[in-house]
């Protein structure tokens, strides 16, 4: 077995390391933040949902981008600015848009395959991330979005997912805290939810008890990969000038929108782009707003907007998504209209303690993860998952770490020869 680094600590550097030490690796794990789960996977919407995986290569995602471009409130935002890796990038998705049925079929099967591999981590090793069993109810206001779903709908059934119309009425019933005019809506009851920063952290202590190292606090300034291996040049934040070498046998690069970066590196070209999502934390600190709250999971297909109940206090609602560069910034014009839908669609909660919170996707133009080898032969990707991490992580981490014991048994084969 080989010493293999993986480079990223949120959810598919993790789940990555996981699946290459049961399978025998030594594995160090390489971030810049001092925690794993410190970036995208620290607050996101909480779905695991193979019922949101089609992507959004599609005309009627450019048409309303195009119709919300004066809207600051908008679900879907584009910084007009000029830039070449956006509008490369922008062009790129339009590309796509022929492809759009075939990923969207596939991505659904990823993100079935992917439930279980993540129940089965969690019970082999003991993780609680406040996980609901409850199902995602997709919520229509009118009769226009309502129709316009059925498309959709039809794919992820072709894909495996059991996703179904729902009235008005059996909506309430299946979540009574449901208020306000509904058109209708689609159910999937084998989706889930869960806390991702509790998983992914979790699980990174099941990967120390395994016996990975998480060489956390640290930059990575180099990769050089050769016919031996991979050489890796870190250095610390504290003190930029105190570098630390070393060399393994592979490398997987995970690191989200940083992953662009690091496979320039070594030759490659892993177009991810940034895209800006918003989130906020609601704590259900009395009796009254845990009662108004709802635990079904929902996503409201008109403003974008996604749900979570995290434990009994906590209301995770997330959604937006931006196109500005790497940008972290905490706007409050963007979370507002959470607050407000919040505050609309559950008066009996109180929106008092709010959390707010800023990550970025990281996005390939297809919406469809690299898993695979790069151009070297002792470098590999799993990033570029966009806002499937959480839903798609658990078996990208099996594909990666079964392509590298092929690349290696392969290279063994050869040497032998």
């Amino acid at each position: 077995m080989s010493h293999i680094a993986v480079i990223g600590a949120g959810i598919t550097g993790i789940t990555t390391a996981h699946a290459l030490l049961e399978r025998g690796h030594t594995v160090t794990v390489i971030d810049r933040q001092p925690m794993p789960a410190m970036e995208t996977s620290f607050a996101n919407g909480g779905q695991l949902s193979a019922s949101n995986a089609e992507v959004w290569n599609s005309a009627a995602t450019v048409f309303k981008g195009l119709r919300w471009m004066a809207r600051r409130d908008a679900p879907l935002l584009l910084n007009p600015r000029p830039g070449w890796h956006k509008y490369s990038w922008l062009a790129e998705f339009l590309g796509a848009i022929p492809r759009h049925d075939i990923n969207t079929v596939e991505t659904v099967r990823l993100a079935i395959a992917a439930r279980q591999h993540l129940f089965d981590i969690a019970a082999r090793e003991g993780i609680d991330f406040d996980c609901e069993t409850l199902g995602i109810l997709h919520i229509y206001r009118n009769e226009a979005s309502f129709t316009g779903a059925a498309r959709g709908n039809a794919l992820v059934r072709q894909g495996g997912l059991d996703r179904y119309q729902v009235t008005p009425e059996e909506m309430r019933a299946i979540d009574p805290t449901l208020s306000g005019p509904l058109y209708g809506g689609y159910f999937t009851p084998s989706d889930s939810t869960g806390d991702i920063c509790k998983f992914t952290r979790g699980l990174a202590a099941a990967c120390v008890r395994r016996g990975a190292v998480l060489h956390l606090d640290r930059t990575v300034q180099a990769i050089t990969a050769n016919e031996h291996g991979v050489t890796i040049t870190t250095s610390s934040l504290r003190d930029p000038r105190a570098e630390d070498v070393q060399n393994f046998g592979a490398a997987v690069i995970c690191a989200g929108v940083g992953s662009r970066r690091l496979a320039a590196m070594v030759g490659d070209r892993v177009n991810v782009y940034p895209v800006k999502g918003y989130s906020i934390t609601v704590m259900l600190r009395d009796s009254a707003s845990q009662a108004a709250a709802p635990w079904v999971s929902l996503l409201d297909e008109d403003s974008k907007i996604v749900t979570s109940r995290l434990g009994a206090d906590r209301f995770r609602v997330a959604g937006t998504a931006e196109f500005n560069g790497e940008n972290r910034d905490i706007r409050a014009d963007r979370i507002a209209p959470l607050v407000d839908w919040v505050r609309q669609l559950f008066p009996g909660v109180s929106v008092g303690e709010v959390l707010p919170w800023a990550g970025l996707r990281p996005m390939l133009p297809d919406m469809m993860p690299r898993v695979g080898a790069g151009r070297g032969r002792h470098v590999f990707y799993n990033t570029g998952h966009g806002h499937l991490g959480w839903t798609l992580s658990a078996v990208t981490a099996q594909m990666i770490s079964a392509t590298i014991d092929q690349s290696l048994m392969a290279q063994t084969g050869s040497n032998a020869a």
